[in-house]
């Protein structure tokens, strides 16, 4: 069957400029665009846009669907069943984010007592299931799966107090990171001191042995390398992800 852009937007639920757009990208063409330059789409094409819409759902940027599903040797089959066990995962992230939410309720209202370390889990599952959907691939590329587990394994055991200067560190670095940066010294004392709370930061979520400054002044160079990490530093302060590679050199040399 084909169908018409109007057609194919209304099935999918998406807006007839949505469907152009990922034309223009290159994601989508229609098998034929008639005399009267109506485009058609058949069932190959409505199967393709649910990959392409499975994918958006997962967080994935548009650029990368595109190289997923044109890489040689895409298997549609191996992709869904990916698909659906991430859509699994999520699932039971929310499913605890929502009992840990209900609990909170209930101890509210007087009709349960939680546990304080019971009231971190929910969070703490989203906050590693944020990461896998973001950067999972890539840190299981650079740093290998044991690393991960074991990286992932920390977090899960991460106590109430540790969760709470997670945040506070969050905080306290970005701060020290912009005052340093005002001073322009990736030498300076401000400077070393965002590497060091960076340090701090950082071994929540290592393993002790795991830490070298190779392997900090390599997670630094990364930054500057994948763009949504620059984008991240940005927002701390333009310039924020080559400066703090440029005093993470010195850190970790000292």
């Amino acid at each position: 069957m084909d169908y018409t852009v109007h057609q194919l937007a209304e099935l999918a639920g998406i807006s007839k400029r949505t469907l152009r757009y990922y034309e223009d990208l290159g994601l989508l063409s229609p098998c034929r665009i008639n005399h009267n330059q109506y485009r058609r789409y058949t069932s190959d094409d409505v199967d393709c846009l649910q990959q392409i819409l499975f994918y958006k759902t997962l967080g994935i940027p548009l650029q990368k669907i595109k190289a997923l599903l044109t890489a040689a040797g895409y298997d549609k089959k191996a992709a869904l069943e990916t698909q659906l066990a991430e859509l699994y995962d999520q699932k039971v992230q929310l499913d605890r984010l929502i009992e840990n939410v209900r609990q909170t309720i209930a101890t509210l209202k007087g009709e349960s007592k939680m546990q304080d370390i019971d009231k971190f889990e929910g969070l703490k599952q989203k906050l590693l299931q944020e990461n896998e959907d973001k950067y999972g691939q890539e840190v299981r590329q650079k740093f290998g799966q044991v690393a991960v587990d074991a990286s992932y394994a920390k977090v899960k055991g991460m106590s109430q107090e540790k969760y709470h200067r997670m945040e506070e560190l969050t905080q306290e670095f970005n701060q020290t990171l912009r005052a340093a940066l005002l001073e322009k010294d990736p030498a300076g004392e401000l400077a070393q001191k965002a590497c060091a709370l960076h340090k701090e930061w950082l071994l929540l979520f290592w393993p002790q042995e795991s830490y070298t400054g190779k392997a900090h002044r390599a997670l630094a160079q990364g930054y500057l390398d994948d763009a949504r990490f620059t984008a991240y530093y940005e927002q701390i302060a333009p310039g924020s992800a080559l400066f703090l590679r440029d005093a993470l050199e010195i850190y970790c040399k000292n």
